[in-house]
């Protein structure tokens, strides 16, 4: 099983601080299209639109059309679950109705776990009382199948000051929910605009780098949030049985090669 994993693309129809976001997700999608094989699905971890505008998400939707896989999204703290909804309204994993918008996935072996993070008007995430309960209810309901959980918000200190200023709260509470599950394959996750991974109560935890821009590294404490042009990329995850999850992370571009190694 294929997974391909875009984030944060902040979609707008204006091109703002040297970006064009729109065109920076187009030539992602172009990467993912190319791929062969191609991905069993793709993966959107949030921050699909910068302002959350009927227009944005219009043009996130022409934008990912070429993708011939099937796409699943997350909100991330840009987005707005109504104006979502109404995007995304042929996307019938979504619950039509209710505060949050997370599902699960069952067609694959590798089951996923969609899990709303949002707080709304705020940059930081967090799993509340009910979303705990209801992750609790979704991993009790087949423990010992392997299972991917999917997430805007990472739950762990990145080292990057001004990130975790307006990170993720709950992050302990989180981890004990999903300590006892031992089938918990990943968590794959958005938000900071950068690859990282680290062990996490019994799993890992990788993020995945934005299709436009990435933040700066700088991990002095005083140091403001900034972005930089670094490559954008995107990730793939690709599980066999027996074997579990491997993660690739894929920089965008046209990059000479490959070449063969002369023997």
């Amino acid at each position: 099983m294929l997974l391909a994993q875009i984030t944060d693309p902040h979609v707008t129809r204006l091109a703002g601080y040297y970006l064009d976001t729109a065109d920076a997700l187009a030539r992602c999608v172009a990467q993912v299209c190319a791929l062969s094989p191609a991905p069993d699905a793709c993966l959107l971890t949030g921050d699909l639109a910068e302002r959350a505008t009927a227009a944005e998400y219009a043009l996130v939707r022409e934008i990912i059309a070429p993708l011939s896989m099937p796409c699943f999204v997350i909100p991330g703290n840009h987005d707005d679950r109504s104006a979502m909804r109404e995007a995304f309204s042929d996307h019938t994993y979504l619950p039509p109705t209710g505060e949050f918008l997370h599902y699960t996935l069952e067609d694959w072996p590798l089951r996923i776990i969609a899990l709303d993070t949002v707080i709304p008007g705020k940059t930081e995430g967090t799993v509340c009382e009910t979303r705990l309960r209801w992750l609790t209810e979704k991993l009790s309901e087949a423990p010992q199948r392997p299972t991917l959980i999917m997430m805007h918000h990472p739950p762990f200190k990145t080292g990057i000051a001004a990130l975790d200023a307006e990170g993720f709260d709950g992050g302990a509470a989180f981890g004990e929910t999903i300590a006892p599950f031992r089938n918990i394959e990943a968590i794959v996750c958005g938000h900071v605009h950068r690859a990282m991974q680290t062990r996490f109560y019994g799993t890992l935890v990788s993020t995945c780098p934005g299709s436009a821009h990435q933040i700066a590294l700088d991990f002095s404490p005083t140091a403001p949030l900034a972005f930089t042009h670094e490559t954008p990329g995107f990730q793939l995850h690709t599980w066999q049985p027996g074997q579990g999850l491997v993660t690739h992370t894929v920089c965008v571009g046209n990059f000479p090669g490959p070449f063969p190694y002369n023997e």
